[in-house]
């Protein structure tokens, strides 16, 4: 308990690293899986650009479409002249040009190194039927998104839109969709044709809310694990605060308790020390005071005694009340009357109880119970002492004209070593386990106990003997 806070703050920032590093592997996780998901939106769209070529040659080979005429800057941007590609010494490709004015260009360009020789056929085929193809059918973005979507499917990936256009080098749009693009989109070029310099450039629902499906499973657990940790935690804390709280309430009773012993065996020990060393046989007056006040102190030593046994005799599990018929009004009187004996106040009891009321109850710790109460009642009142005891078959009440309790204190009342703050009040004693034992005395024996007080009007303990009329 010493280091509570240390340790308490060394677990936080343990839990806080934790999070932390949870967090940094989840963005670390995104970025793989986008870069997994963009490669898989990359493969789709070139396998969309194949099967888009595939039809409109299908469809120039039924129709035996001628070629078609165009312009510099023409609206499908397919280059003038006769193009053919092949792959030099170094695995790069270069394309040559026949123009129509008998001209020859020559144009080479790079090829990926990390890409496999299939790629590299798959592309170099594809240029080729690019530039047989869009000599005869123009691009059909139509068609282009339609399979597009299908070979996104295939990579169980769904977008919501799928929408294609054709740009050239300057990021000119050369072939506009006819479908207005969403303001919020992931874009992704796709060079076709890298002698041209004409490219595919898709747009697709953004890939986050698809990244965040596939990452659901580790993000949901990790987010229950940490939950659960610190649930956890908060709850050790919490106990381990209240064990705290009750360590400290502990070594208040054991020092009020100890001063409470001490007191009266020092004024008993006194008392029979006069008794011993001076001469009070002649003197009956004095002898008899100094056995009052001994026996007065011993008896005092006994209550705090009984209570101490009591409070442990409560802690066993193997408790059992042993009930028996109780005639009420009786069995209170003779409390009433031990109590009205004690000298150090005017007490007044007033027992309202009808003659012919029985309860059942273990009298013992009924006895206990009720001494408690009155005690209270006698504590915390002036010089002068009035309660009222009143009850039938139903409940019983204990009522006093007391200092009260203040309503912040009432819900703690019952609890073990708590004691009422009374500032005013220096000349009252006491250890916080009187109303503790009631509590769990009533508890016991299925009943159940309640208070209302006001501060300087007095308090009013009430128990009922049963349990459904609470």
């Amino acid at each position: 308990m010493k280091h509570f806070k240390a340790i308490s703050a060394s677990f936080i920032i343990v839990i806080a690293v934790i999070f932390g590093c949870n967090v940094c592997y989840l963005i670390s996780l995104y970025n793989s899986i986008r870069a997994s998901v963009e490669r898989d939106v990359m493969t789709a769209l070139a396998d969309a650009d194949l099967d888009e070529l595939w039809v409109r040659a299908e469809r120039a080979q039924s129709s035996r479409q001628e070629p078609l005429e165009r312009k510099d800057g023409d609206s499908d941007g397919t280059p003038h002249g006769e193009t053919s590609v092949y792959q030099d010494s170094n695995g790069d490709m270069v394309a040559t040009t026949r123009h129509p004015d008998g001209t020859v260009e020559t144009q080479g360009y790079e090829v990926n190194g990390n890409s496999s020789f299939k790629n590299r056929f798959v592309d170099a085929v594809g240029q080729q039927f690019h530039n047989i193809v869009d000599n005869y059918v123009p691009a059909d973005l139509n068609v282009m998104d339609s399979v597009l979507t299908k070979r996104l499917n295939d990579r169980y990936i769904y977008p919501d839109f799928v929408l294609t256009e054709v740009v050239d080098s300057l990021g000119t749009v050369v072939v506009k969709n006819s479908n207005e693009i969403p303001a919020r989109h992931d874009s992704f070029l796709y060079r076709y044709n890298p002698v041209s310099g004409y490219t595919y450039c898709a747009y697709i629902t953004p890939l986050t809310r698809h990244i965040i499906s596939e990452m659901a499973g580790v993000i949901i657990t990790t987010f229950l694990l940490i939950t659960a940790f610190s649930l956890a935690f908060i709850y050790l804390f919490r106990t381990v605060s209240r064990l705290r709280t009750l360590e400290e309430m502990k070594d208040d009773f054991v020092s009020n308790m100890t001063h409470e012993l001490k007191t009266p065996i020092a004024i008993a020990y006194s008392a029979n020390d006069a008794l011993l060393n001076y001469d009070t046989a002649n003197d009956a007056e004095k002898k008899e005071r100094y056995l009052q006040i001994a026996n007065k102190q011993l008896k005092r030593l006994g209550e705090l005694v009984e209570n101490i046994l009591a409070m442990s005799m409560e802690r066993r599990k193997t408790l059992q009340m042993k009930s028996e018929p109780i005639l009420l009004r009786q069995f209170v009187e003779e409390i009433a009357a031990l109590q009205r004996m004690r000298g150090d106040k005017k007490i007044k009891i007033d027992v309202r109880i009808d003659d012919n009321v029985n309860i059942t109850a273990d009298k013992a710790h009924f006895t206990n119970v009720l001494n408690n109460l009155i005690d209270n009642a006698i504590k915390y009142s002036g010089d002068s002492v009035a309660i009222t005891i009143a009850g039938d078959d139903k409940a019983i009440s204990v009522a006093d004209r007391g200092i009260g309790i203040p309503a912040r204190s009432i819900p703690y009342i019952f609890n073990k070593f708590y004691r009422v703050p009374h500032g005013n009040r220096q000349d009252v004693r006491g250890y916080g386990i009187g109303l503790y034992y009631v509590k769990s005395i009533i508890d016991k024996m299925g009943w159940a106990i309640s208070v209302s007080s006001r501060e300087g009007e007095g308090s009013v303990f009430t128990i009922k003997f049963n349990n459904d009329e609470r």
